[in-house]
């Protein structure tokens, strides 16, 4: 419980509050104008200062956070599980939050001083008061769970005391952007549900979207690794498997020679000589063959066949002519003489040459027999490197492929396992959910009846599990309309108010803005407040509500009921230092 809110400036305005109904209220004053506006008064000021107080960080936009309001401490006196102690904490030092009470053994080994009369003061960091008010109000291990979803103090305590005009959109959000899982284990947490399955449910979603943006990543092509089928993957895999089974094989088999290189051009010379020669010898055997017919076609023609052949043409040689044709014959013979003789010479010189050339050709070739022989049967250190890299790049291949083998059997594993872990904890959360048969029954209960009391709004408050999780509804009559949105929100709230009262951990408070009111019939806003202020002094927690004097409807309250008696605090628009913080800024 509250007992006041203090803060260190003289122009603050302390606010006393009391066990049970509590109001603080802005008056619209005889002198104020049109222009005025109570909007700047504090009423919002006065929530955040409490959650400021109770451990919340300040949010961009909020009044603590502007420069005026920068060094200024702020004090909640509280009751807090049967101790009275004063929580402070400066706007310039937001880390550290100064108890004063008796609270040494709350944080042992902090340190704590002891004040004459004021029990001792101890100096903790903001992260261990929320943990220890999440262990003092809500049950919560101050050692929390290394466990990415559970429940949050913050998040709890701000369905009790909600905070901006976002905080007031739906009974299970306190913030427009409240992620689902976030909303179903903390209402589950509250409602007295098993706020385990709410958590294991978030975690089955997060391995459900790792598996969708696997399965997304590779359909864009960012995942080579998941790509193909199982069938083609298999056959590429055998082919691979053989492919390197051969090239291992001839590296096992692969002799390295030192000088194969030298052999290897020695061979090529040697090839290459060869073939000269055979071209030289083919050259001199076509000539060789044109000599040897020309010797055996060429025979020198005789006198007596020359002289016939003039006869027989009708010419009659002289004496004289006769010497001479036997001297040309004589020449002729000469020369078919030195001609014989000179083939008979160069067919003697080609034989040779041919002979020669044959004999260089064999032992040349018998050479390169050998030098191939060794070329055979070893290999060169680059071409051993090259079927090196080949069989590295044929295994690379060979893991990938494995490895894209393995990755889709753990895809194909993980969505099969997911499906059957989904039914699991749906089987599971069912049984959990009719064996909280009572705690359901006792929520819905208070809530209905809290919306029957306000007066021709019959409402239901819907809790379910469904395959994917909790699902949590309220239903009224006239939904559609604005104000009774805001009633579901008022049920709802004095309905887990009431749950939690009397219990060893409690929050055992309940505060709303004057924005949980707009647009709201005036009767309805009349039955709502006399029925907290009934429920709160029954049940044993405290309400805190800040309303606008022109939205009160004083004329529907119930005969014997007055408002004034829970004022605690008026503020006014008809001065500068009629709000709370005593100045405008």
């Amino acid at each position: 419980m509250i007992r006041a809110v203090r803060c260190d400036q003289p122009s603050f305005r302390d606010v006393h509050l009391s066990p049970g109904f509590n109001v603080i209220m802005a008056d619209r004053t005889k002198e104020s104008t049109k222009q005025d506006t109570r909007n700047g008064l504090g009423k919002s000021s006065l929530i955040e200062i409490i959650h400021f107080c109770l451990g919340s960080t300040l949010e961009q936009g909020e009044s603590l956070g502007q420069e005026p309001l920068r060094g200024w401490t702020f004090t909640l006196d509280l009751t807090l599980a049967g101790r009275e102690l004063s929580v402070s904490r400066n706007t310039a030092e937001r880390n550290q939050v100064l108890l004063r009470g008796d609270t040494a053994d709350w944080f042992p080994g902090s340190g704590a001083r002891t004040l004459e009369g004021l029990g001792t003061e101890t100096v903790v960091n903001v992260s261990e008061w929320n943990a220890l008010l999440g262990h003092l109000l809500f049950a919560l291990p101050r050692e929390a769970p290394e466990a990415k979803y559970k429940p949050s103090y913050r998040s709890l305590i701000s369905y009790f005391i909600r905070r901006g005009r976002d905080a007031f959109s739906s009974p299970f959000d306190h913030h427009r952007k409240h992620s689902e899982w976030d909303k179903q284990l903390h209402n589950a947490f509250l409602l007295g549900l098993a706020w385990e399955d709410a958590r294991d449910w978030q975690v089955l979603k997060d391995k459900e979207k790792v598996l969708n943006d696997l399965k997304r990543a590779a359909a864009a092509g960012m995942m080579p690794d998941m790509l193909g089928t199982m069938g083609e993957l298999e056959a590429r895999k055998v082919q691979l498997q053989s492919q390197l089974r051969e090239q291992r094989d001839a590296l096992s088999g692969f002799r390295v020679h030192p000088q194969y290189r030298e052999i290897e051009q020695t061979a090529n010379a040697l090839t290459q000589e060869i073939h000269d020669l055979s071209n030289d010898n083919a050259q001199d055997r076509q000539l060789l063959a044109l000599y040897q017919s020309s010797v055996e076609e060429e025979h020198p023609p005789s006198q007596d066949d020359v002289a016939r052949v003039y006869e027989e043409a009708g010419v009659v040689f002289s004496s004289a002519l006769r010497r001479r044709l036997e001297d040309v014959l004589a020449f002729h013979t000469t020369l078919l003489s030195n001609r014989r003789s000179f083939l008979a010479r160069e067919i003697e010189r080609l034989l040779h040459a041919i002979q020669s050339r044959e004999e260089a050709i064999r032992e040349k070739s018998d050479r390169r027999a050998e030098h191939m022989g060794i070329l055979r049967t070893h290999g060169a250190l680059e071409e051993h490197s090259r079927l090196q890299s080949r069989a590295t790049a044929t295994e690379a291949e060979l893991r990938d492929v494995t490895a894209r083998i393995d990755n889709l059997h753990r895809f194909n594993e993980g969505a099969s396992s997911l499906r059957m872990e989904k039914e699991a904890l749906y089987q599971r959360a069912d049984a959990d959910y009719r064996e909280r048969a009572e705690a359901r029954r006792r929520a819905i209960e208070l809530f209905n009846a809290n919306s029957q009391a306000l007066h021709s709004l019959t409402g239901t408050l819907v809790i379910d599990v469904t395959q994917t999780g909790f699902r949590f509804d309220v239903r009224i009559e006239r939904s559609r309309s604005h104000g009774v949105g805001s009633m579901k929100i008022f049920c709802y709230d004095l309905m887990l108010a009431e749950l939690w009262a009397g219990r060893e951990a409690t929050p055992g408070i309940l505060v709303h803005d004057s924005t949980i009111f707009d647009g709201v019939d005036e009767r309805q806003i009349a039955h709502a407040l006399e029925l907290a202020a009934a429920k709160s002094a029954a049940g044993g927690f405290q309400y805190l509500c800040a309303l606008n004097s022109d939205r009160v409807p004083w004329s529907e309250f119930s005969s014997g009921f007055s408002l004034d008696p829970y004022v605690r605090l008026r503020l006014t628009d008809a001065t500068t230092d009629g709000g709370l913080l005593g100045i405008r800024f």
